[in-house]
């Protein structure tokens, strides 16, 4: 028996629920399993020999079929299973959090039966006030591309004079600032259009701390605060 089928076992006897029952077309746990597992190493950052970041929060879009039978079983049951499943495969390929997993499920009626989509992301509890100490040699991931930063200061914008080009409609030509001080990493908004969001929370400014998300536009960015390989970059 695999891990996964061991997983649905156990859940099947949390919800008290048999699993065979259900139809082709519905979702099955094992299948969001297996596919918040892929988002998982999907997303994974290797940022030294000794840590690779992975996401730590999650959130399922169901068709409203499914979502109604989710519910039947018990979504707060379902959501602990499915974070201790991924918590324990993290463990085996050895990648890091800054926060404990969570899942939470959404219904999306744009969605067909059997259809699901998983978005990830970090969460460690809110931003930090200006002034919080970070670490040196900070890290941003921007769709894959991480960049790698060592000078003081680093502009993010669509002026192709900027210091990272974002292309992004939504995004300003001399959108965000990212600076490094003595006493923390400072993400600040240029007085862009759209504005920055770190943690989802519009901001003027913010310390980073190690996972956090910023949004400018359209665009995510994750902050990591160790220092990659230098052939990682």
């Amino acid at each position: 028996m695999s891990v996964l089928e061991r997983f649905e076992r156990g859940l099947e006897r949390a919800v008290n629920t048999p699993f065979s029952v259900l139809k082709k077309s519905e979702v099955k746990p094992v299948e969001l399993a297996s596919r918040l597992r892929r988002e998982l190493d999907d997303h994974a950052a290797v940022l030294s020999r000794e840590r690779t970041a992975a996401p730590n929060s999650f959130t399922i879009s169901l068709s409203a079929a499914d979502y109604a039978q989710l519910q039947t079983w018990g979504l707060p049951a379902l959501a602990t299973e499915l974070a201790a499943n991924l918590t324990e495969y993290a463990a085996s390929q050895h990648y890091s959090f800054v926060g404990p997993v969570a899942v939470a499920f959404e219904e999306n009626p744009q969605l067909s039966t059997g259809n699901f989509e998983v978005a990830s992301g970090t969460s460690r509890g809110g931003i930090a006030p200006v002034g919080v100490a970070g670490e040196s040699h900070p890290i941003l991931d921007i769709g894959g591309q991480r960049y790698l930063l060592t000078g003081q200061v680093t502009v993010l914008g669509r002026d192709p004079d900027a210091d990272i080009v974002v292309d992004d409609p939504g995004v300003s030509r001399k959108h965000l600032e990212i600076r490094v001080t003595p006493q923390g990493v400072i993400a600040t908004d240029l007085g862009s259009t759209n504005g920055l969001f770190v943690e989802g929370h519009q901001v003027p400014a913010a310390t980073l701390l190690d996972g956090n998300t910023l949004t400018i536009g359209r665009t995510r960015i994750m902050y990591w605060a160790g220092a990659p390989l230098a052939h990682e970059i």
